[in-house]
């Protein structure tokens, strides 16, 4: 078990990493002492929610539990309202607390719950998947989506505590354990060479889910974050270098109703942002090798899913770090570096789009 402590202007918590963590839950739940707490988690991982409500329970604290249907369609106004609705039900005051069990829909939507219902209630995360665990678990953005635009409605929201048990990962399909892996290789392209060097190193290792190296890649990750939050936690400047693969990976996702995985879509949106660095001579054609054989080597392959070319380029219009219609890109610049706020001519992501598309 790893443990850190991210520092944060909204407040300061612990990040607790590791295998079979009950105990940990409970001494948190405990050092927390809420009055009532609700649990936010999908169908896919109520068997584990309900685990959860076990062991709160035996530190002497009754919850209620809400399902929403898994999958992204669940980040909406509507769910959201639905789910303020249930805390109000629960009678849930200011001294409550919401607990999110499961992947990263669900933590963005339940900490967007805590941070307006009371205007503000503690939140404790407990992520399911590879992702959430190395990306979304932590840094305090919450929110759903609008109607054409990823994450447009939201809150800067600090977690009080988050707890990533990696036992969970070992029943994690396939393709989200795979997914993961855009996130994971995303830090490593832009913040830590290092860290590429461990995947790269430990393939087989990851590949069957150990936990000894699960611990250590979730720990770099979470690591790379934290620093860049405590610089930047409302994402006015240096923080956008998280967004690394994002401005074209969310306008695929948009582009496509939701539908084609947020992993799938980082890895499209990673090539992209290579491809345009490489044509505006900004990184080398290894750089863009060496991330593409990464992608491949952890099952994000090339392929592209079926999807208008115009589409995604208009969603990258209403990217919601632009200022004044330009889109400011994240660049890599060489391995474990990556620079933001880069202009690109239109004509060039056009290309690199249609040709990624095709």
């Amino acid at each position: 078990m790893v443990r850190l402590i991210l520092e944060a202007p909204g407040g300061s918590y612990p990040v607790i990493i590791g295998t079979g963590l009950q105990k940990e839950l409970r001494a948190t739940i405990g050092r927390l002492d809420p009055t009532s707490a609700v649990i936010v988690t999908d169908s896919n991982v109520k068997p584990w929610a309900a685990r959860v409500a076990r062991a709160i329970r035996r530190a002497g604290l009754k919850s209620a539990i809400y399902v929403v249907p898994a999958g992204e369609r669940s980040k909406s106004l509507e769910r959201l309202g639905e789910l303020l609705r249930f805390l109000e039900r629960s009678k849930v005051d200011r001294g409550g607390c919401v607990i999110a069990v499961g992947g990263g829909t669900v933590g963005d939507l339940a900490g967007f719950a805590a941070a307006v219902w009371q205007r503000g209630i503690r939140f404790v995360g407990l992520p399911t998947t590879l992702l959430a665990m190395v990306d979304s678990s932590v840094g305090g953005k919450t929110g759903v989506n609008g109607g054409r635009s990823k994450n447009a409605i939201g809150a800067f929201w600090q977690p009080s505590a988050v707890i990533s048990d990696l036992a969970s990962l070992q029943t994690l399909p396939p393709p989200e354990y795979r997914d993961a892996f855009a996130e994971v290789v995303k830090y490593a392209v832009a913040m830590d060479r290092g860290l590429y060097e461990l995947l790269d190193r430990e393939r087989e290792k990851l590949a069957a889910r150990d936990g000894a190296v699960l611990e250590r890649v979730v720990f770099r990750c979470v690591t790379a974050k934290a620093l860049v939050v405590a610089k930047d936690e409302r994402d006015r400047g240096p923080r956008a270098i998280l967004n690394y693969g994002h401005t074209a990976g969310h306008a695929l996702e948009a582009a496509t109703g939701f539908r084609v995985s947020h992993g799938r879509a980082v890895a499209f949106g990673m090539r992209v942002a290579a491809r345009i660095a490489l044509a505006m001579g900004l990184c080398s054609k290894t750089l863009v090798e060496q991330q593409d054989s990464m992608l491949t080597a952890y099952g994000l392959p090339p392929r592209a899913p079926r999807v208008e070319a115009a589409k995604v380029l208009g969603a990258i219009a209403l990217d919601k770090k632009a200022r004044r219609g330009k889109v400011a890109w994240v660049m890599p610049r060489r391995l474990g570096r990556a620079e933001v706020g880069h202009a690109v001519p239109s004509a060039v992501v056009r290309r690199v789009v249609i040709k990624a598309l095709s």
